[in-house]
């Protein structure tokens, strides 16, 4: 049955799926500008169509995301799943990773259905993605992928109730480059009053300053025979390849890059003073409940996609340890297996240990927040991966069976499903209500989800403490 409901810039009609109300591909910005922030959407005339995933924004070649980039350019679009048009429910935005290089929202594995059978309007939405969205230009406004966050969540606000969704509650959600996105809009001022609550899952620890943003950008212009200020006249579907030719080359500028270019990121949200003032270790207020947390073996996955799992030798394992370690030897002594002190020191640095000091840090403003570890280790691709970065999105939309996540999970058990059901049963109390169902962080409560879910003190306690301060901006290595 269609369904038409009227949004800023006219109608859009949607349709009844599995009883649920459904709207994809409605901009919530008009088509952007190369290198700039987004703009207001375009009114339009008669009832436009909203039953198909708007085009995602040009991006990394990764995963083959690259087939998805020949579209029209109306990417800055959002989509939605209500249980009831008539309602007043809870809202949760999801905000896709991706390294900062790739993602779009109309994967299947971000499918919202099942969290909105749960009682909740599930909204995901694109934003740009790899140069055009973070990398750094003289003139442009920074961060312009996290300027199309703030605007997408200003679309909810002014939208939502027109879908049954509570303006009043709005839950934003990530993970990886998301939970990062999640981490840096509770720490900037444009994004004040715009949710409610937050959850930010295994965030990355990758911030620059931006010099070491500004230095990596004229590298991948140069890949254009470009100078960076060039950029904004180039064709936006001409970028990722030259962003992906340097984040392959990486490792020949360590000196210069440092920690950087030693794992590949060669672009992050930059610490630039204005659209982010600082770190979200540092910027956090308190106001916004928290909910942050990690999976176990978060490096596993990346490790395996390098071709390098189960074949770790000790001097790679030792150059981790000195590269990404605050304690090299504390480490060294503590995970004397190579495989596990590689995997444990790269998932600490970018992963666990932010996910952690960003716990910390809400407790220090003041506010709430509620901690967890992703325990249940992924039975697919042969069981070898454990609690690996990614396990936890099929297993927090349901979508056991849909897109490439659902490879970690293999043939969907009673097990994984009982582990998901879990999950899902979380995410939407915290974004009902705030409890998510386990004491707060501050009696010290974390909680385990696993085939036996259980609630107890933080189990990482050798990295916690290893790292006693807070990720530190990545900043060039020499000037």
């Amino acid at each position: 049955m269609d369904i038409d409901v009227e949004v800023t810039g006219g109608v859009v009609r949607g349709a009844t799926e599995d009883g649920l109300a459904v709207f994809r591909g409605i901009p919530y910005a008009a088509p952007p500008a190369p290198f700039a922030a987004p703009e207001r959407v375009r009114p339009w005339t008669g009832t436009r169509p909203a039953r198909a995933f708007g085009p995602p924004p040009p991006q990394s070649a990764a995963f083959g995301m690259d087939a998805l980039t020949d579209e029209g350019d109306d990417w800055l679009t959002v989509n939605v799943w209500s249980p009831g048009l008539g309602r007043r429910s809870p809202v949760m935005v999801w905000i896709q990773g991706g390294a900062y290089l790739f993602g779009t929202s109309g994967l299947p594995e971000y499918d919202g259905g099942l969290l909105a059978h749960g009682g909740v309007v599930v909204v995901t939405f694109n934003y740009r993605v790899g140069l055009d969205g973070f990398g750094w230009v003289d003139g442009t406004p920074a961060n312009r992928g996290l300027l199309d966050q703030v605007a997408a969540l200003e679309w909810v606000r002014d939208n939502i109730g027109a879908f049954g969704g509570d303006p009043e509650r709005v839950t934003v959600f990530g993970q990886s480059a998301g939970g990062g996105s999640v981490a840096a809009l509770l720490a900037m001022p444009r994004a004040a009053g715009l949710f409610h609550r937050a959850v930010a899952q295994s965030l990355p620890g990758t911030f620059f300053t931006p010099r070491l943003a500004a230095d990596i950008t004229r590298a991948c212009a140069a890949e254009l025979g470009l100078d960076p200020s060039e950029l904004p006249a180039a064709d936006p579907r001409t970028l990722p390849a030259a962003a992906d030719a340097v984040a392959a080359t990486m490792g020949l500028h360590a000196d210069r890059w440092g920690r950087a270019a030693h794992a590949h990121v060669p672009l992050a949200p930059v610490v630039d003073g204005d659209v982010l003032p600082t770190t979200p270790w540092l910027g956090l207020t308190g106001r916004v409940e928290l909910m942050v947390g990690h999976t176990r073996h978060e490096q596993r996955l990346l490790t395996a996609l390098s071709g390098q799992l189960g074949a770790i030798t000790e001097e790679q394992a030792a150059e981790a340890a000195e590269i990404f370690g605050p304690d090299p030897g504390r480490y060294r002594a503590s995970f004397p297996d190579p495989e596990e002190l590689y995997d444990v020191v790269r998932s600490d640095w970018l992963f666990r240990m932010p996910s952690l000091h960003l716990a910390e840090a809400q407790l220090a403003a003041g506010g709430r927040v509620h901690l967890y570890e992703l325990t249940w280790p992924a039975p697919g691709m042969g069981g070898v991966l454990g609690a690996c970065h990614g396990l936890d999105v099929p297993l927090v939309f349901g979508t056991l069976t849909a897109g490439q996540p659902a490879l970690l999970i293999g043939h969907p058990t009673a097990e994984a499903e009982a582990v998901s059901e879990q999950m899902r049963s979380a995410w939407t109390a915290f974004a009902t209500n705030g409890d998510p169902g386990w004491p707060s962080y501050d009696t010290g409560a974390t909680r385990l989800f696993d085939a036996e879910p259980e609630v107890t003190s933080y189990p990482e306690q050798v990295s916690r403490l290893i790292w006693s301060e807070p990720p530190q901006v990545l900043d060039l290595a020499q000037v």
